[in-house]
């Protein structure tokens, strides 16, 4: 089994988006760490404000196949692969690390760059892996977010409801 982080967003229909792929992720991997749910204004185009979220789990899927298994629950929620990179999202899934692999397998290249650019990302895996190390660079995720440029962007946790479980700020 290998640790895993994935990142999830949604700025349509957040609420039921963000909650199906919880579902699906919990029924593809089993047990999830699940940081706070983050809103934020888009980024790179005018649009609806996004949730995001990181959650952390184990697979024995490869890198690949867990990618497809990603693109198959977005899919499954209406994604459309066919607008612009920036534009509105019903849900994305992302591979944010696979263990300590570096590099590009499949075309997925790995440690996600998002992590130390994006405050939606680095925000929510600094929250529920604090300890754990960058693979490449040997720092800390809370580290990290203490380095980063936290005016930058703006975000802020939101209540959020799964399964009967509140999912809010732990700070």
């Amino acid at each position: 089994m290998t640790a895993i982080y994935l990142s999830l967003g949604s700025n349509v229909e957040r609420y039921k988006h963000i909650t199906a792929a919880l579902d699906a992720l919990e029924h593809l991997l089993g047990d999830l760490t699940i940081s706070s749910v983050y809103e934020s204004k888009s980024i790179g185009f005018d649009g609806s404000n996004f949730f995001n979220l990181v959650v952390g789990a184990q697979t024995h899927l490869a890198i690949v196949e867990l990618s497809e298994v990603l693109k198959r629950i977005e899919d499954e929620n209406g994604r459309k692969r066919s607008g612009p990179k920036f534009s509105p999202r019903t849900l994305d899934i992302d591979i944010l690390t696979y263990g300590d692999f570096v590099g590009l397998e499949g075309g997925i290249e790995l440690p996600r760059a998002e992590i130390t650019k994006n405050a939606f990302v680095l925000l929510p895996l600094a929250e529920i892996a604090p300890q754990v190390c960058h693979p490449q660079l040997q720092k800390t995720y809370g580290e990290l977010w203490q380095e980063y440029d936290q005016t930058s962007q703006s975000l802020w946790a939101i209540d959020f409801e799964w399964r009967g479980k509140k999912i809010s700020a732990r700070r």
